[in-house]
């Protein structure tokens, strides 16, 4: 089987590499103000309920954020970033919104309204502490640079730019780039623990990763890693529906199409795939490029869990650790 050992620690390497990305080109005088309001732009947003604000003085002045660039009718990123994100603030709990806050800013302002990006934020449950902005397009390219989340033009990319998401405390000018679509549990120790790190330099080192447990992939592991976000198996529907039975229900060809290629069968106009579409709010169950053996142990799993799990210590560790990714419907 191709990938037998999936070594999910690897972008926690990468991200120590890519600490301050978002570099200005121009040095500040005043070194403690290389962070502050003379790099982030401070032009008008509007959010979600049609309040206006602005970038740095409301957003990112004195705070620690999350923040990352979606749009509402994107395929496969956006979809599988904002579930996850979703996960990791429900990790980091009551946090959200008093010491660290969620920022979500649209690349197509002409599509997204407050109403819209209302409607985006409901479909996907996100809480408290998470708010979505729109404004105008030069503003948000502007931002976009000089976050380091801006991607080029590029016609072989359909989805139009990278997930990525920027962590940051703006008051210790510490940030970040990590991939909106990492592992949500190891994100919220990154947000919550690292964050309190950088308030106080005295805790010393951050914690390594170079010595993570290496998971073996299987059925539970991949499931938890690219389902669970939207849906379970046996405790009601989420963002997609529950799975309990699915093997059952449905043809184990379709089940095969519908995990591996989710975008090709809805744009077929297959009724089971748009059916599931409208039911659950026009989200787009992305494409993951999962291969056919990846798909095979995610069906089985599905089929048997409870058998699975007596049958994987590795897949058990992959529980434990909350391993938990996006998929969409099935």
């Amino acid at each position: 089987m191709p990938r037998k050992h999936s070594f999910i620690v690897a972008t926690l390497a990468v991200i120590f590499i890519f600490t301050l990305a978002v570099i200005d080109s121009h040095p500040a005088q005043a070194d403690n103000r290389r962070w502050g309001s003379d790099y982030f732009p401070n032009v008008p947003l509007v959010n979600q309920d049609g309040k206006t604000v602005h970038f740095y003085d409301d957003l990112i002045k004195g705070k620690s954020v999350v923040l990352d660039m979606i749009y509402t009718h994107c395929v496969d990123s956006c979809p599988l970033e904002t579930a996850r994100l979703v996960q990791v603030q429900k990790l980091l709990g009551d946090r959200v919104g008093k010491d660290i806050f969620f920022y979500s800013i649209t690349i197509d302002p002409k599509r997204d309204t407050p109403k819209v990006l209302k409607q985006y934020a409901e479909t996907y449950h996100t809480g408290p502490g998470w708010t979505f902005y729109t404004g105008k397009p030069d503003d948000i390219t502007l931002i976009a640079k000089k976050l380091g989340l801006y991607s080029d033009p590029d016609p072989n990319n359909r989805d139009g730019h990278a997930p990525g998401v920027l962590i940051g405390n703006e008051p210790t000018h510490q940030w970040m780039l990590d991939a909106a679509t990492d592992n949500p549990r190891f994100m919220s120790i990154m947000i919550g623990d690292w964050l309190n790190s950088w308030k106080s330099h005295k805790n010393g080192p951050l914690p390594s990763y170079t010595n993570a447990t290496v998971v073996q992939k299987d059925g539970r592991y991949l499931f938890a890693r690219h389902c669970a976000a939207c849906h379970t198996i046996g405790h009601g529907d989420k963002i997609g529906p529950d799975l309990l039975g699915v093997v059952d229900i449905r043809d184990r060809a379709w089940l095969q199409r519908q995990i591996a290629t989710p975008d090709e069968v809805l744009a077929a106009k297959d009724p089971i795939a748009t059916a599931l579409w409208k039911k659950y709010k026009h989200v787009n169950m992305p494409n993951l490029r999962l291969d056919q053996d990846e798909v095979q142990l995610i069906i089985d799993f599905m089929k048997n869990p409870e058998a699975a799990q007596s049958q994987s210590t590795d897949a058990s560790k992959a529980k434990s650790l909350d391993l938990t990714g996006a998929h969409g419907h099935m």
